[in-house]
């Protein structure tokens, strides 16, 4: 596939220019945790109807990294995602790849940010090859048409997801897992470094939520992607992420490694609920006890 230009990653976001048909850049290698921000928010704060939903949230994700926010229903999680995919109006300061998301050009920031929201809409009857080749936007001009060069792109991608079978699908007839394939595969159609997913397991059965984030997960190393998701299941949420953020009351309660932010005292606090904590493989596992 095309990822945008590499410049930006090295700390600052280029002016748009056109592509050279069939340029394939090299894949972005992931940073470690620590490294320059990918994401930067300070301050944020986000009012819906003249009520604070997010008040003075800050918030850096590292190049590379997977960070997950977490937090009760009510907590702003979605708001927050909205809020730096640049969907809602805020104040404070949202910075992407060290520049001000502010003083970016729509199709800028869509080069550089893919937002996969938690129930996408869809054209009915809109064939999987479509939807996906609806990433591509970005790179086609006012009133022009797809080049070749972005069909290529959508052929790659539905490939690497082995999604080329359903190619000429209706996106309504594939199964939930499929479907949320799908969504990823428009989202890389975009050659954005910048993974943003609201709630990506929220309908699927266990076997399809381990291959949704196996598979974000294998990207996100491949392709050199940062992500940031919010996330309901607990203990999926720490077994996948780097760091966890809880977000409670539209504030930031907590954020760290997923052992130090899965605790029963932080949990019980905020979610009020009783659970117990238990040591597994790559992170901690929340179980709930009966009262």
């Amino acid at each position: 596939m095309i990822a945008p230009d590499p410049e930006p990653a090295r700390g600052g976001i280029q002016p748009d220019r056109p592509e050279r048909a069939g340029s394939r850049p090299a894949t972005p290698r992931p940073r470690p945790a620590g490294s320059a921000a990918a994401i930067e928010v300070v301050d944020l704060r986000v009012s819906l109807d003249r009520v604070p939903i997010l008040s003075g949230v800050d918030l850096r994700v590292a190049a590379g990294e997977w960070v997950t926010v977490i937090g009760p229903n009510g907590a702003g999680k979605s708001t927050l995602l909205r809020a730096v995919g640049g969907l809602l109006p805020s104040t404070g300061s949202i910075s992407l790849l060290g520049t001000p998301s502010a003083t970016l050009r729509r199709r800028t920031r869509a080069r550089i940010m893919a937002v996969v929201p938690q129930n996408p809409v869809v054209p009915p009857g809109m064939a999987v090859f479509d939807y996906v080749l609806l990433g591509r936007t970005p790179y086609i001009p006012p009133l022009g048409r797809e080049s070749a060069a972005d069909v290529a792109v959508v052929r790659d991608v539905l490939d690497r997801l082995d999604l080329a079978r359903f190619a000429h699908r209706a996106l309504a007839t594939l199964s939930g897992g499929e479907r949320q394939r799908v969504f990823l595969a428009r989202a890389l159609a975009q050659g954005a470094t910048l993974l943003l997913l609201d709630e990506p397991t929220s309908a699927l059965d266990i076997g399809h939520q381990q291959e949704v984030l196996e598979l974000v997960d294998r990207l996100r190393r491949e392709n050199g992607l940062t992500v940031l998701a919010t996330m309901h299941d607990l203990s999926v949420a720490g077994e996948y992420a780097d760091r966890l953020v809880l977000l409670a009351g539209g504030r930031v309660a907590a954020q760290g490694l997923p052992a130090e932010v899965l605790t029963e005292e932080l949990l019980t606090r905020h979610y009020r609920a009783r659970v117990r904590i238990v040591p597994g493989e790559h992170g901690p596992l929340v179980v709930p006890v009966r009262r």
